[in-house]
C-alpha cells in the first residue's frame, strides 16, 4: 500500500518504482522559437501538452554520450551532423526542442563553416593562433579575451587563392561582427560576475563564438572532433604542446652515488683510507720487504665508505621509484572521453590535444584535464563546476557556452562538450605545476628557503666538530710521539715516523663516526617504512624527521579539515532551533533525539517537502549504517537535504516513487505531466514543484533563499499539526535564526509548502510580490506556509577536533588558510579548535569574525596589502618586518587566494621576530604572547592544485592521497594516503620518533668514540701505538653501530612524545642528561680498559700485548682480550642507549621489538666470529680466546647496566641540588619554538 501522509493527503494511492532524467532545450528549433534564457532556468514540464491516452516519459540526452537511445552521427553526403532521437508522446512538444537543440550543435558554426570552406587550411598548415595566445585566453577566462582570438584568427587566415577573395573577405566580415556582437570587456565582466547576458542574443553570440572557436580556429567539429589520425594529433602537440607535464628526470644511481659521497664524514673516511693505504704499500715497507696484507687495514676504510655510499644511494634509489610506480598507476586511472571521427573515444589525460571535443559529464566524467571552452548549446539545467581546487572557494560556479573551464576543476552539475584550448604548461594549472618542478620560466616571487632539515642541520654541525677534536687529537698524537721518538729516543727517525703517522691515522679514524651516515639513513628509512603502514607515504626520507621539529601546520579548510560535502547541521523547524554541533552525530539523529523534537508528521512533511523539490540527478546512497555517504552525485545542497530526510528515517525515493506527478516508473509514469516544475533562477533565488492531491488540486512544494520564502510566507506549520499566522515581527525572529546560522559560516535555505486549487493558472504573475530581481513573482509561490528553515555547511571531519588538541599539547600551533567568507572560517575553525575562546573580545558571546581580536583573523587582500610593499622600480616585495608584525597574532586566513599560503610559509620561516627583544616583551605584556627564540619549522597540508606551490615551500609538505591532485602530491613531502587529518599526529609522533632514535644512537655511538679515543692517545703515548687496531674500530663504528642504528631506530613511538615542546632549530641534538650518560658511559670504559692495558699482563697472565706484535710481529692475546671487552660494554651500553631520560627500568618495552632483540644477538654472534676466527684481517689472535677471557668480558660489558642505574642517581643529585643555573639556561632554550597564547587557567 501506499504510504499515506496523516494530516496533509497529497500520495497517490499506488506504490511505484521511480527513476526521472530532465532535459532541457534551450536552442531554437526549426520555426525559428527564441531561445530560452539559462538564467531563468524554466522548466518546461509546465508547458508540456499532454495527450489523453499516452503515457509520459523523459528523455535525457548528454552532448556527446551517445547511447542506444540517442545516436550522432555524420552524414557524409550534406556534411551535417543528424540527431536521431526516439520521438515520445509522453514529450509532447519536448522532443523537437531536444532534437533542434542537438542539430544545433553543427549549425551554430555552420555559417562559419560554410563561409571558411573553400578557404580552409590543407593538413599540417600553420593554425591561425598559437599556444600563447590560447594560453592567454585561460589566463583572462573572458568573452573580451575570446573575442580577441576570433580577430586574431580572423587576421591570420591564410592567403585567398584565386577565385576565392570573395569567401575570404565574409570569413573576416563575419567575425568581425561577431566579435562586435560580443561586447566590451566591460560588459563582459557583468556577464560573468552576474550571469545576466543582455539578452538571448548576446548568449547565442558566445554560442556561436565558441562553435567557431573549435570548427574554424582549432580545426575540429562538436559533433566529429579532430581526425583520428597519429599525425594530425601529433602536429598539433607540436604546435600547442602535450598535456604531459615532463615528470621530474629521476636521478642516475652514480649522481646519488655522488650526493651521498659529499658527506663531511665518509670525505674523512676517504682520504683517511687513501693516506694509510699509500703509506703501508710505499714508503712503509722496508727495502726488499713484502707488502703481504699490509694493505688490508686501508683498503677496509675505503671499503666501509663505499658500504655506506652503496647503502645511501640504494635505499634513494629504490625511493624515487616506489613514488614513480605510484604516479604511474594514478595516471593510468586518469581517462577521459574525446570525439574523434565522430566517435567517442577513451584517451588518458596526457593524449588530450588542442582540438579534442571533450564529453564531461557530472558522474563518471568530472575532472576536468586540460583547460576548455564550454561548447553550445546547454542541456541537462546547465553545468556547474566546483573550482575550489584552484580558488579555495565552495561554492559551484555556473558555465555557459563560451565560458573557460580550467584545469583541475570538477564537474558537479550537468553534461556538456567543451573544446580543449590548453594542455600541459601552458594551462593555468600546468603553470602551477611547472611552478612546483622548478621550471626557469616561472619564479616565486623570491620566495625561496631552506632545503636542508634541521635534524641533518644540526648533524652535519656535529659531524664537522666531531672531525675536527678528531684531527686535532691525531696531530697530538703526532706530535707526542715524535717528541718522544725524536728527543728521548734511540731509534732512527726515518724508521719510526711511519709507524707514528700510522697510528695518528688510527687515533683520527676512531674518532670519526663512520657509522653515523648509514645509521642516519637506516633509521629514516626503517621510519619512513613504519609510517607507509600508517597511512603516511614519505616520499623524502628527511621528512621524517623534519615533521618531528615542526612548529606551525597551516592548512586549508576545504577537504582537510572539512570533508568537502555540504552537510545539514541546523534546523529551524516549529519555532525551535536544532543545532548539532556534534560532528560525530547527524542532523536528522540529533533532532529526533531531542526532548523538544517535533511530532514525526512534521518531520515526514520535511521528509516529504526535500524528496519531491530536489533534482532528479541528485542521489545519494547511504551507508550500511545509514549515517554516512557512500556516495553521492549532483548538487552538494540538495545532497545535504537528501542525507537529512534520510537520517530522519525516511527514504526520499520511496517518497519520489509514491507520489503522482513525481514519478516516471510504474504506473503512476502516465501522470507524470500532472506535476508542475518550476526550475531554480537567480532571479527567484527559489525552485518548486507541484504534484496533484488525492483530493484535487495542487500542493506546491518550495525551497530558497530563507529571506526570499520568509517575506512571501502567511502562516507558519505549529507544533500542533496546525498553521498560525505570520507577521513582521515572527518574520523577523526566523530571519535572526537565519542570521546566527550565517554568521556561524552556514548557507541557511527555507522550506515552505501552499495548497492550491484546481485549475490553478501556474503562469499568473502577483500583482505585489516580486522577485529578487524586481521581476513580478509567479502567484503559485506567494502566500506560503513556512515549514523550516535549514542550516547547511561543509562539515568538520570528525577526528579533527581530537588531531588539533593533540597538535596543541604537542607544541604545534595550527593556522587555517582558506578561501571561504570570514564567517564561515571562523565557525569551522572554532569547532575545529584552531580558534579559542581568548582569540575573542572579552564579552563577546557570539564566535563570528567581528568578535575576534585585531589580527587574529585577515582577509586574502587585507593581508597580501600589508606584508608586499612596491619598490622604486614598481616591482612587489616581501616585506618581512611589517609580516612579523602580523604572524604572532594570526590564526585564521580567509578569502585567501593560492599566493597568499605561499606567502604565509614563507614569511613563518624566515622570521627572525625573536631577535626583537623589545617586541618579543610588549607581546607578552599586553598579549600574553611568548615568541621563542629562533625560527618556526612549517608544516602545510592541502589537496588542491592552489596549495602545491606553498606545499613545496614549507618545511614539509602534506598531500591528501586521495581527494589530493596529482600537482599537490607532486610538491609535497608526505602523502596522506587516507586523507585524514588526524594522520599528521601519527607523522608528527613518528617524526619525533625519529629524532629521539637518533638522539639514542648518538649517545651510543659517541661514547663508544671517547673510549676508543682515549685508548688511542693512551696506547700511542705509552706504546706508541694504540691497542685497538683502525679495522677493530671500523667493525665497532661501522657494523656494529649501524645494526645499532636500526635496533634502537626499531623502537615503536610512545604518547609520551607528543607532550613534549617541538625541538628548534639550534637546540644542540646533544641534551645535558645526554652528555651524562655519555660521560658516565665512557669513564667506565676508559677504567676498564686501562685496567687491562697497564695492569692486564700481571693479573691475568698473558704477555704485553705491546711487547708481543714489536718482537714476533704477530697479534697478541693481551689486546684482542681488551678488544673484546670493549665491545661487550658497547653491547650492554646499547640497552642502556634506549633511554634518554634517566628511566631506571632500560628493559621497559624490549620484548615488545623482537627487532631489538634479534640485532643484538645477531651482533653478539657476529663478534664471537670475528674474535675467534678473524685472525689477521681482524687483527687479532689467531686462536681467539680462552673461555676464562669470554667470561670476564661478558662481566666487564654486563657492568654497564649498574654503572648506568649510579649515573642516573649522580645526575638527579647534582640536577636538583646544582642545577639552578643551568636550568635558567635551559629555560631561556626551551621556550616554544611556536607563537601561542597561554591560557592563564589551563
Amino acid at each position: 500500500m501506499v504510504k499515506t501522509h496523516p494530516t496533509h493527503n497529497i500520495i497517490a494511492e499506488q506504490t511505484v518504482t521511480f527513476a526521472m532524467e530532465e532535459a532541457m532545450g534551450t536552442s531554437p528549433g526549426a520555426g525559428g522559437e527564441a531561445p530560452i534564457s539559462e538564467n531563468e532556468e524554466t522548466s518546461h514540464h509546465a508547458n508540456l501538452q499532454h495527450e489523453e491516452g499516452e503515457a509520459s516519459k523523459p528523455l535525457e540526452v548528454a552532448l556527446g554520450d551517445a547511447d542506444e537511445s540517442t545516436e550522432i552521427t555524420a552524414d557524409t553526403t550534406n556534411g551535417e551532423a543528424l540527431a536521431h532521437a526516439p520521438s515520445s508522446p509522453r514529450f509532447g512538444g519536448l522532443a523537437e526542442l531536444v532534437e533542434g537543440s542537438l542539430r544545433s550543435i553543427q549549425s551554430a558554426g555552420s555559417a562559419f563553416a560554410q563561409a571558411f570552406a573553400k578557404v580552409d587550411a590543407e593538413p599540417g598548415a600553420p593554425f591561425a593562433v598559437t599556444a600563447k595566445d590560447l594560453s592567454d585566453l585561460s589566463n583572462e577566462r573572458t568573452h573580451g579575451a575570446l573575442a580577441r582570438v576570433l580577430e586574431k584568427a580572423a587576421q591570420n587566415l591564410p592567403p585567398s587563392k584565386p577565385g576565392e577573395e570573395e569567401d575570404l573577405k565574409s570569413a573576416r566580415l563575419q567575425i568581425e561582427a561577431l566579435v562586435k556582437r560580443i561586447g566590451t570587456d566591460e560588459d563582459d565582466e557583468r556577464a560573468l560576475d552576474k550571469r545576466n547576458p543582455k539578452s538571448a542574443g548576446h548568449k547565442r553570440d558566445l554560442e556561436l563564438a565558441a562553435n567557431a572557436l573549435a570548427t574554424v580556429v582549432l580545426r575540429s567539429r562538436p559533433d566529429e572532433g579532430i581526425a583520428d589520425d597519429p599525425n594530425d594529433v601529433d602536429f598539433r602537440r607540436e604546435a600547442f604542446g602535450t598535456n604531459a607535464i615532463a615528470d621530474k628526470k629521476l636521478d642516475s644511481f652514480l649522481k646519488l652515488c655522488w650526493l651521498a659521497v659529499q658527506d663531511f664524514v665518509l670525505i674523512m673516511l676517504i682520504i683517511l683510507g687513501i693516506i694509510g693505504l699509500s703509506v703501508e704499500t710505499t714508503i712503509g715497507l722496508e727495502e726488499g720487504e713484502s707488502c703481504g696484507a699490509c694493505w688490508l687495514e686501508g683498503a677496509a676504510i675505503l671499503l666501509a665508505v663505499l658500504i655506506v655510499v652503496l647503502v645511501t644511494a640504494t635505499i634513494d634509489y629504490h625511493k624515487q621509484f616506489a613514488f614513480v610506480r605510484l604516479t604511474r598507476s594514478l595516471h593510468e586511472t586518469n581517462t577521459k572521453v574525446v570525439i574523434r571521427n565522430g566517435r567517442q573515444v577513451s584517451v588518458i589525460d596526457d593524449d588530450i590535444v588542442v582540438g579534442d571535443i571533450l564529453s564531461v559529464n557530472s558522474h563518471n566524467l568530472a575532472s576536468i584535464p586540460a583547460d576548455c571552452v564550454v561548447l553550445g548549446p546547454p542541456i541537462s539545467g546547465g553545468l556547474k563546476i566546483d573550482e575550489s581546487s584552484l580558488t579555495g572557494e565552495s561554492v559551484l560556479i555556473a558555465k555557459y557556452p563560451g565560458d573557460i573551464v580550467l584545469s583541475g576543476t570538477t564537474a558537479v552539475q550537468g553534461s556538456v562538450k567543451m573544446v580543449v584550448i590548453a594542455v600541459g604548461v601552458n594551462s593555468v594549472a600546468g603553470k602551477i605545476k611547472a611552478q612546483v618542478y622548478e621550471s626557469s620560466d616561472h619564479d616565486s616571487e623570491g620566495l625561496d628557503g631552506d632545503d636542508e632539515g634541521p635534524l641533518f642541520t644540526k648533524l652535519e654541525i656535529i659531524a664537522k666538530k666531531i672531525g675536527i677534536a678528531g684531527m686535532c687529537a691525531a696531530l697530538l698524537s703526532l706530535v707526542v710521539n715524535c717528541i718522544k721518538g725524536f728527543a728521548f729516543g734511540d731509534e732512527d727517525p726515518r724508521d719510526v715516523l711511519i709507524e707514528y703517522i700510522v697510528t695518528a691515522i688510527t687515533v683520527l679514524a676512531v674518532a670519526v663516526p663512520e657509522g653515523l651516515p648509514l645509521a642516519v639513513t637506516l633509521a629514516l628509512a626503517f621510519s619512513s617504512n613504519k609510517m607507509m603502514k600508517e597511512q603516511n607515504l614519505v616520499k623524502h626520507l628527511d621528512a621524517c624527521e623534519t615533521m618531528g621539529c615542526a612548529t606551525t601546520i597551516c592548512t586549508d579548510k576545504t577537504g582537510t579539515l572539512t570533508a568537502n560535502k555540504m552537510t545539514a547541521r541546523s534546523v529551524f523547524v516549529n519555532a525551535h532551533d536544532f543545532s548539532c554541533t556534534d560532528p560525530a552525530m547527524t542532523l536528522g539523529e540529533f533532532v529526533k533525539g531531542s526532548a523538544d523534537r517535533p511530532k514525526a508528521s512534521t518531520l515526514e512533511l520535511v521528509s516529504t517537502l526535500i524528496a519531491i523539490n530536489t533534482m532528479d540527478e541528485t542521489t545519494v546512497e547511504l551507508s550500511d549504517d545509514g549515517r554516512g555517504i557512500r556516495a553521492s552525485t549532483g548538487n552538494p545542497t540538495e545532497v545535504a537535504l537528501l542525507v537529512f530526510a534520510c537520517t530522519l528515517g525516511d527514504n526520499y525515493q520511496d517518497i519520489r516513487e509514491s507520489t503522482r506527478g513525481r514519478t516516471d516508473k510504474g504506473e503512476l509514469a502516465d501522470f507524470l505531466v500532472e506535476g508542475k516544475q518550476i526550475n531554480f533562477s537567480s532571479a527567484r533565488k527559489m525552485m518548486s514543484w507541484a504534484v496533484p492531491m488525492m483530493g484535487g488540486g495542487y500542493r506546491i512544494y518550495c525551497k530558497g533563499a530563507s529571506e526570499v520564502l520568509i517575506a512571501r510566507c502567511t502562516t507558519q506549520l505549529t507544533k500542533a499539526d496546525g498553521v498560525a499566522a505570520v507577521n513582521d515581527d515572527v518574520r523577523q525572529d526566523i530571519l535572526q535564526v537565519g542570521e546566527t546560522y550565517a554568521r556561524r559560516g552556514m548557507r541557511t535555505l527555507a522550506l515552505a509548502y501552499r495548497d492550491l486549487p484546481a485549475g490553478t493558472d501556474f503562469d499568473a504573475k502577483s500583482d505585489s510580490i516580486l522577485n529578487a530581481d524586481g521581476s513580478e513573482a509567479l502567484e503559485v509561490e506567494t502566500d506560503l506556509t513556512f515549514v523550516a528553515m535549514v542550516g547547511i555547511e561543509d562539515p568538520l571531519r570528525a577526528e579533527v577536533p581530537k588531531a588539533i588538541e593533540k597538535c596543541y599539547e604537542a607544541g604545534i600551533d595550527v593556522r587555517m588558510v582558506t578561501g571561504d567568507s570570514p564567517n564561515t572560517a571562523v565557525s569551522i575553525a572554532y569547532q575545529a579548535g584552531v580558534l579559542k575562546d581568548f582569540h575573542f573580545a572579552e564579552g563577546a558571546h557570539e564566535k563570528i569574525a567581528g568578535n575576534l581580536k585585531p589580527n587574529v583573523l585577515m582577509e586574502g587582500k587585507v593581508f597580501r596589502r600589508k606584508i608586499y610593499r612596491i619598490d622604486d622600480d614598481g616591482n612587489k616585495e616581501f616585506d618581512q618586518t611589517a609580516f612579523d608584525k602580523i604572524w604572532p597574532h594570526l590564526r585564521v586566513l580567509a578569502r585567501s587566494s593560492p599566493d597568499d599560503k605561499l606567502s604565509l610559509a614563507h614569511g613563518l620561516n624566515q622570521s627572525t621576530l625573536f631577535t626583537d627583544k623589545a617586541a618579543c616583551r610588549q607581546l607578552k605584556k599586553e598579549d600574553n604572547i611568548a615568541v621563542f627564540g629562533d625560527r618556526q619549522v612549517v608544516a602545510m597540508t592541502g589537496d588542491g592544485t592552489n596549495d602545491a606551490p606553498a606545499l613545496k615551500r614549507a618545511d614539509i609538505g602534506f598531500a591528501m592521497g586521495i581527494a589530493g591532485t596529482q600537482i599537490a602530491k607532486d610538491a609535497a613531502d608526505i602523502i596522506l594516503l587516507d586523507d585524514n587529518f588526524a594522520s599528521i599526529v601519527t607523522a608528527a609522533k613518528w617524526g619525533r620518533n625519529v629524532y629521539a632514535s637518533i638522539q639514542k644512537f648518538l649517545q651510543f655511538q659517541l661514547t663508544v668514540n671517547i673510549s676508543a679515543v682515549t685508548t688511542a692517545l693512551v696506547g700511542s703515548f705509552a706504546y706508541a701505538k694504540s691497542p685497538l687496531a683502525a679495522i677493530q674500530l671500523l667493525w665497532v663504528n661501522l657494523i656494529m653501530d649501524a645494526l645499532a642504528s636500526l635496533a634502537l631506530a626499531s623502537e615503536p613511538p610512545t604518547d609520551e612524545l607528543l607532550k613534549r615542546d617541538p625541538v628548534n632549530r639550534s637546540k644542540s641534538i646533544i641534551a645535558p642528561r645526554m652528555w651524562g650518560n655519555m660521560l658516565g658511559q665512557s669513564s667506565y670504559q676508559i677504567a676498564v680498559i686501562m685496567f687491562l692495558l697497564f695492569a692486564g699482563p700481571d693479573v691475568f697472565g698473558f704477555a704485553p700485548g705491546h711487547e708481543v706484535e714489536k718482537n714476533t710481529g704477530e697479534n697478541s692475546v693481551h689486546y684482542t682480550f681488551i678488544f673484546n671487552a670493549f665491545v661487550w660494554m658497547q653491547l650492554f651500553n646499547e640497552i642502556n642507549s634506549r633511554m634518554l631520560e634517566g628511566e631506571h627500568n632500560v628493559f621497559r618495552g624490549m620484548e615488545k621489538n623482537p627487532l631489538f632483540c634479534g640485532i643484538l644477538l645477531i651482533t653478539a654472534v657476529l663478534q664471537v666470529i670475528m674474535v675467534e676466527f678473524g685472525g689477521y684481517a681482524m687483527h687479532v689472535h689467531e686462536d681467539g680466546l680462552s673461555g676464562e677471557y669470554w667470561g670476564y668480558s661478558l662481566l666487564f660489558g654486563f657492568g654497564s647496566l649498574p654503572i648506568q642505574q649510579i649515573i642516573n642517581l649522580l645526575y638527579s643529585f647534582f640536577h636538583r641540588h646544582y642545577g639552578f643555573w643551568r636550568e635558567r639556561r635551559r629555560i631561556k632554550a626551551s621556550r616554544r619554538l611556536s607563537t601561542r597564547h597561554i591560557d592563564q587557567h589551563g
